[in-house]
């Protein structure tokens, strides 16, 4: 279970969250940057990305955030206010909690229809022993499918109820298998925008994601080093 900051006033964006502290033993004759460049990240390392120095997690401040240019991660708030996405100019959503529970967003295509926003809906559970991993790159086709839209000028919300497990953990996926970044780099670049904490389980499937992509050759050392630098 993560440590929490006392919870603030949900707004909406207006500042860019406080990043998270740089990260540790990031040399690059460290032994932790030498086991990040041959795809060994370990969920501890991403952790440290996620949490201030004493091991606490902030909760987000912000209903949703733009995290990556036109991808914007959130809340269930959000997601339910059409006139909210057609006025931030949102073409698709997708849900990473749907269902009917009070852990899940119950929307469908249905709830969207005749807004003009495309709907993708994974039903996923915020528990560790869930296989989100089962859905990185579904999610990832809908979301380049998304930016691809209205001749590369469309946007995606990403959502689940909080906006701070399942969804980013589907938008750092996108990241390492669409823009071939590291593990630590992805989870980095979302933190820098959003306060986020997806559970372990979910980090463990970013570090198993990472091992695949290192060894097939599809991650970029270029991206690596920005992070060891900072």
């Amino acid at each position: 279970m993560k440590k929490h900051l006392q919870h603030q006033h949900l707004q909406s964006p207006a500042k860019t969250p406080t990043p998270p502290p740089p990260l540790a033993g990031g040399g690059a004759s460290s032994p932790a940057a030498a086991a990040a460049l041959d795809g060994e990240v370990t969920v501890q390392q991403l952790n440290e990305l996620l949490s201030n120095g004493s091991g606490f997690y902030s909760l987000p401040t912000q209903h949703f955030n733009e995290v990556f240019p036109r991808i914007y991660v959130g809340n269930a708030f959000v997601a339910q206010n059409v006139m909210r996405l057609q006025k931030l100019g949102v073409t698709h959503i997708l849900n990473v909690a749907e269902g009917n529970s009070f852990m899940h967003v119950n929307t469908n295509a249905d709830f969207y229809a005749g807004t003009g926003i495309a709907y993708h809906g994974i039903r996923a559970n915020d528990t560790e022993k869930f296989s989100l991993n089962a859905h990185f790159e579904e999610g990832a086709d809908f979301i380049d499918k998304a930016l691809a839209h209205n001749n590369g000028k469309g946007k995606v919300y990403v959502h689940c109820r909080e906006g701070y497990s399942r969804s980013p953990t589907m938008v750092m996926a996108f990241l390492m298998l669409r823009h071939k970044m590291d593990a630590r780099v992805a989870v980095a670049t979302v933190r820098h925008k959003r306060e986020i904490g997806p559970n372990d389980g979910f980090l463990r499937q970013l570090c198993q994601l990472n091992q695949e992509l290192a060894r097939e050759g599809r991650l970029s050392n270029g991206e690596m080093g920005k992070l060891k630098n900072k």
